[in-house]
C-alpha cells in the first residue's frame, strides 16, 4: 500500500490541522505563548509563527530573509519565525487561520512538506505546554514515508539506524533493531525527536521501543 496521500487528500488535511492548532493556540494563557520547546530557542509563539511563514512570504520575501541570513538556510528559517514571532499572539494565530486554503508552497519542497511541517511542530507546541494533540494516522504515515525519501530539500534529520515498524497503520522501514509503536511516535523520531516519541506514545497510553542517537536500543 503506497503512503502517499493524493493530492487533494493532502491539502484537505493539512487545512484540519491548521484550524485545531488555531484552535488551540486561541486558548492559551500569555505564559504559554512563552513557553520554551524543544525546538532550539524557539518558543511557542516562534513555532506557531514558523507554521504561518511558507504560506504567507512572497518570493520576494523569502530573497530578502536569504540575504538577511547571508545565504543560509536554516538560519533564514530561525530568524524568520523569531521576527515573526516577536508579532502580538493574536495576530500569530490569525495569520495561521489565514492560510486555511492557501495552497503557496515554500521554495523547493512538494505539497507534503506544509503536512509535516503542521504534524510535527504541532507537537512540539502541544508536548511543551503538557496537551495530547492526536495525528491522523494516515497523514503521519504520509509524513513519516516524505522524512525516509526526502532528497530536496535535503533531510535534516539522520534515519534512525533501527527498523521500524507501526502497530497502527501498514509502515516499516530501516534495518536494525526493531522499533514498534505507533506512526505518530516512529514519525517523531524520524524528525530527531527521541524524548518526544516516547512522551506522545506514553499520553497515548500505547507500547513504544525507542532507539538512541546511533541506534543503540534504549
Amino acid at each position: 500500500m503506497s503512503a502517499a496521500l493524493d493530492t487533494d487528500e493532502l491539502w484537505r488535511i493539512v487545512d484540519r490541522e491548521r484550524t485545531s492548532l488555531a484552535d488551540l493556540l486561541d486558548g492559551l494563557s500569555p505564559e504559554e505563548w512563552e513557553t520554551r520547546t524543544r525546538c532550539g530557542d524557539w518558543r511557542v509563539r516562534d513555532v506557531a509563527a514558523h507554521l504561518t511563514i511558507a504560506a504567507r512570504y512572497s518570493r520576494g520575501q523569502v530573497v530578502r530573509e536569504m540575504v538577511r541570513a547571508h545565504g543560509n538556510w536554516n538560519r533564514m528559517i530561525h530568524d524568520s519565525a523569531v521576527r515573526e514571532g516577536a508579532l502580538p499572539v493574536a495576530e500569530i494565530a490569525a495569520n495561521l487561520r489565514s492560510i486555511v486554503g492557501s495552497r503557496r508552497l515554500a521554495p523547493t519542497t512538494s505539497p507534503r512538506e506544509p503536512l509535516l511541517d503542521l504534524l510535527v511542530h504541532g507537537q512540539d507546541i502541544a508536548l511543551a505546554l503538557g496537551r495530547m494533540r492526536r495525528m491522523p494516522p494516515a497523514a503521519a504515515r504520509d509524513a513519516a514515508d516524505r522524512v525516509c525519501t526526502m532528497r530536496i530539500p535535503p533531510r535534516p534529520w539522520p534515519l534512525p539506524k533501527a527498523r521500524l515498524v507501526a502497530t497502527d497503520v501498514e509502515f516499516t522501514r530501516g534495518a536494525g533493531p526493531e522499533v514498534r509503536g505507533p506512526i505518530a511516535a516512529l514519525l517523531l523520531l524520524l524528525t530527531g525527536r527521541q524524548e518526544a516519541a516516547r512522551e506522545w506514545a506514553e499520553r497515548a497510553g500505547e507500547s513504544w521501543t525507542g532507539v538512541a542517537t546511533g541506534g543503540t536500543p534504549e
